[in-house]
């Protein structure tokens, strides 16, 4: 059986990289337990100093995986597993980023992507909301940012993301916009790194202990509607929703 998320190392910085290009990528069952199996082996060893998250393909993640998705309850897990991640967790992005993506890259530390990433919150056209990945989402982005893409679905770039607070950085070429931050985080201190991250994650993780289970029962709530099923099969069959005018 093939695996979904591979492993490299250079350096002391792990890079984990989602390896399911046939669906872009999407938060399968199998790809979050994978992903959350290698950042477990990441965190416990100690000759890692930072770990990269990456992708094949021309897609970082297309979100939910429609015809095997994970639990709500799984995928909120994943994204406190990489907030309170012992080190540093670094995203690396040249390809597309859709709907639970966007919450893979907001649980990230450190996020990059190249100028012509794109970025949309399309769960609103598919009859559901952001509901999970607003946990890490709303203490770390713009607002009133947060309030046009997440209701209207609509696609924006790099620049955008970066000004919304969604990315640190973009460039023609991420590696090299890349490449000073992990020499930074390799020159670092592991237990300074710890503790620093610790500072910067507690008002998202005070976020997770309060509304965590009310968002799971709204994902849960919302994927089970009539609009959500309409608004699925819609996608699948590559045609408009019914309440589309």
């Amino acid at each position: 059986m093939s695996r979904l998320v591979t492993r490299t190392r250079a350096r002391a910085v792990e890079t984990l990289t989602l390896d399911s290009p046939h669906n872009r990528n999407a938060l399968s069952a199998a790809l979050v337990a994978e992903l959350a199996d290698a950042l477990t082996d990441a965190g416990k060893d100690t000759d890692v100093r930072a770990v990269v998250l990456t992708h094949t393909g021309n897609t970082f993640s297309a979100g939910a995986d429609l015809k095997d998705p994970s639990p709500p309850d799984a995928l909120v897990a994943l994204l406190r597993q990489i907030i309170e991640l012992p080190k540093p967790v670094v995203a690396r992005v040249t390809g597309h980023v859709r709907a639970g993506g966007l919450g893979l890259l907001a649980a990230c530390d450190i996020a990059a992507a190249s100028t012509d990433a794109t970025f949309a919150f399309t769960e609103v056209r598919i009859g559901v909301a952001p509901a999970v990945i607003s946990l890490p989402l709303l203490p770390r982005t713009d607002p009133r940012a947060l309030a046009r893409y997440y209701l209207t679905g609509e696609r924006f770039d790099a620049a955008e993301a970066q000004r919304t607070g969604l990315l640190t950085t973009h460039a023609d070429e991420v590696d090299g916009a890349l490449a000073p931050i992990l020499e930074g985080l390799r020159k670092s201190s592991p237990d300074a790194l710890t503790e620093t991250k610790r500072l910067l994650t507690a008002r998202v993780l005070e976020t997770f202990d309060r509304d965590a289970a009310d968002l799971t029962a709204l994902s849960a709530r919302l994927f089970s509607s009539p609009h959500a099923r309409e608004g699925m099969t819609a996608f699948l069959e590559r045609r408009d929703a019914a309440w589309v005018v």
